[in-house]
């Protein structure tokens, strides 16, 4: 005869398909669930503190877990602060705008926007505000991208640059929509003018900057009636150049601590000076203490060559 298979309760039963509908709501969370999502799938507080104390649930922030594993990444401590501020939230500010690829670098706090009112923990700036719409951008709610933007310009403090390189991304995304972005600024609302300044002075090439002082060099080039380039960050015969001046085989190459300071990187740039010089281009270096030392200088050499080298029709 065969062994009886020992019967499960209907207690088991019901903890089993509770994990299993745990696992497939948090696997749509980066690993996360909150302590409310929890008791709707039918989660007791008992059975939370016996999956806490096996590991199957890690603490994160209070009333957010961590579903099997406590390892942590961008996305998940981003959606932990969704979780965290409660149904409607979503990332916004700074945070959103780096997390769609609107620019380069998040900020040090993570910004989400909610309808509720809550006390943020450490790190996590909440905005309670109410009736933003939501989109989901990676897997992530967050603002729109014309909120996104228009909350960009209210809180990028001394860094108004980073609006235009916003509306430049968009519009390389083909998603720029000044109509609706300036339906968002009303008189006296903090981001307003600054956005209208922005979409007067949009230039696409923002969104082909790749470091600050190549942006700089954009609002440098407004402020001094220096030519701006024809091109930025394009491959020259091979070689990735700065910002390109097409009719002078001119390259304007902003040299930063950053890779241009070593040994081999200095060979390197002399290696491609070379290579260049070979196919007529001309390289002009400057460090960015070189033009805000002396940005008359810097405009006058620029545009002697420039005039020297462009042919005349």
């Amino acid at each position: 005869m065969r062994p009886t298979e020992p019967r499960q309760s209907p207690a088991e039963g019901s903890q089993q398909l509770a994990r299993v509908r745990v696992a497939q709501l948090s696997a749509q969370q980066f690993g996360r669930i909150t302590r409310a999502q929890l008791g709707l799938l039918g989660v007791t507080d008992s059975t939370v503190r016996d999956w806490t104390r096996a590991g199957s649930l890690h603490p994160r922030l209070p009333g957010v877990h961590a579903v099997g594993h406590p390892g942590r990444t961008v996305a998940t401590e981003l959606f932990e602060a969704v979780l965290y501020a409660g149904p409607g939230a979503m990332l916004s500010h700074k945070t959103a705008a780096w997390w769609r690829g609107l620019i380069d670098h998040p900020s040090p706090l993570i910004h989400v926007s909610t309808p509720r009112r809550r006390v943020a923990p450490r790190g996590i700036v909440i905005h309670c505000r109410r009736g933003l719409p939501r989109a989901a951008y990676r897997g992530i709610p967050v603002t729109t991208p014309e909120q996104t933007v228009f909350d960009l310009a209210a809180s990028c403090g001394d860094e108004p640059v980073l609006v235009r390189v916003a509306l430049a991304q968009l519009d390389f995304e083909g998603a720029y929509d000044p109509m609706a972005l300036l339906a968002l600024c009303r008189r006296g609302v903090p981001g307003s003018e600054r956005l209208r300044a922005a979409i007067v002075a949009f230039d696409p090439r923002f969104a082909c900057t790749r470091s600050r002082s190549e942006r700089d060099w954009i609002v440098y080039c407004e402020r001094t009636g220096t030519p701006k380039p024809d091109a930025m960050n394009i491959l020259v015969h091979g070689i990735r150049s700065d910002n390109v001046y097409f009719a002078a085989r001119l390259i304007v190459e902003l040299d930063g601590v950053d890779n241009h300071h070593s040994p081999a990187q200095i060979r390197r740039d002399r290696r491609n000076d070379r290579l260049l010089r070979g196919h007529r281009w001309l390289v002009h270096r400057y460090s960015w203490a070189d033009v805000e030392s002396d940005p008359l200088g810097v405009h006058a050499d620029v545009v002697s060559c420039l005039a020297a080298r462009t042919p005349t029709a």
